[in-house]
């Protein structure tokens, strides 16, 4: 009875600090059969149930062997799973609708990426430093849920369906919880100033198309809508690791300072966590976990 009492009662703590967000508009990649092939029945089972749930809840039902499970990706849905592809062209202005079901403290971005190197084009679109906080309704910052992005020029990067997404990605670092959704789309040359997308595909691609991972430093630069709050930069990945300092004795949170000679992945952590905060010792694991650096990891 105790044991059934205790389990109930973290299943009960799990639930309540657990975050909820997806895109709805527009049209997201959804959780299909290229995301059952890629990353196996648990996870497609899982993020079929529930595809506002975050990447690694997702990670926890990855089992055996799948080499072509791209989770840190779209929270692994591939271009197999791709619904409508949508045709923008440069300074084209996009709505955008997400549903946050339960917030928690966090920063977010939306960026355009390119799917083969899971990098960054340019910078974010538009991002946030404080984002879905739980100490603020949800309705009392609109922003957060409706806003709109402008694209740039990205037709030399974006003009074959599956090359690019724009991705929406939220971080919230405290509880150890990342929500990503992809928006397929490509881009032809000009320009253009509607708001409203336009869809020219809605064929299911082959379950084949998964995005191999490279790397490579992002490339084309992104101007943020004038309306929106301003864009900070997304470095590469090697740019993103020297981004993150050493801290210095005494910096974070007043711990013990020089890093010792000797360590393990749970003492380096531990070191992290002390000298510089859980957010960074929680983006290190998280990157050991994923076993390369996230495009979106060490955001500053």
């Amino acid at each position: 009875m105790k044991s059934f009492t205790a389990v109930a009662a973290l299943a009960g703590f799990v639930s309540s600090v657990a975050a909820h967000g997806f895109i709805s508009s527009p049209t997201p990649r959804q959780p299909g059969q290229g995301l059952k092939a890629a990353c196996g029945d648990q996870v497609y089972n899982q993020q079929s149930s529930d595809k506002y749930g975050n990447v690694q809840g997702a990670l926890q039902n990855l089992q055996g062997s799948h080499p072509d499970c791209r989770m840190w990706q779209c929270k692994g849905v591939p271009f197999a799973d791709a619904g409508e592809v949508f045709q923008y062209t440069a300074g084209q202005v996009i709505p955008m609708t997400v549903e946050i079901r339960a917030p928690h403290d966090g920063v977010a971005n939306v960026s355009i990426v390119k799917v083969s190197s899971d990098t960054v084009v340019g910078q974010p679109l538009i991002s946030w430093d404080q984002y879905a906080l739980t100490s603020s309704p949800i309705s009392a910052h609109p922003d957060w849920t409706s806003f709109d992005i402008t694209m740039p020029d990205v037709s030399a990067e974006c003009a074959t369906a599956g090359d690019c997404v724009i991705q929406w990605y939220w971080n919230a670092a405290s509880i150890d919880q990342t929500y990503e959704s992809c928006i397929d789309f490509t881009m032809g040359g000009g320009s253009g100033s509607g708001t409203s997308p336009a869809p020219v595909s809605s064929a299911k691609p082959s379950a084949s198309a998964a995005a191999p991972v490279a790397s490579s430093a992002p490339v084309a630069s992104a101007t943020p809508t004038p309306a929106s709050p301003a864009a900070s930069p997304s470095p590469s990945k090697v740019a993103e690791v020297e981004a993150t300092p050493t801290p210095s004795a005494g910096a974070g949170t007043g711990g013990s300072g020089s890093l010792p000679k000797t360590f393990t992945l749970d003492t380096f952590v531990a070191w992290l966590k002390e000298n510089a905060g859980s957010d960074v010792a929680n983006n290190v694991r998280r990157m050991v976990a994923a076993q390369r650096a996230h495009a979106r990891a060490f955001r500053v």
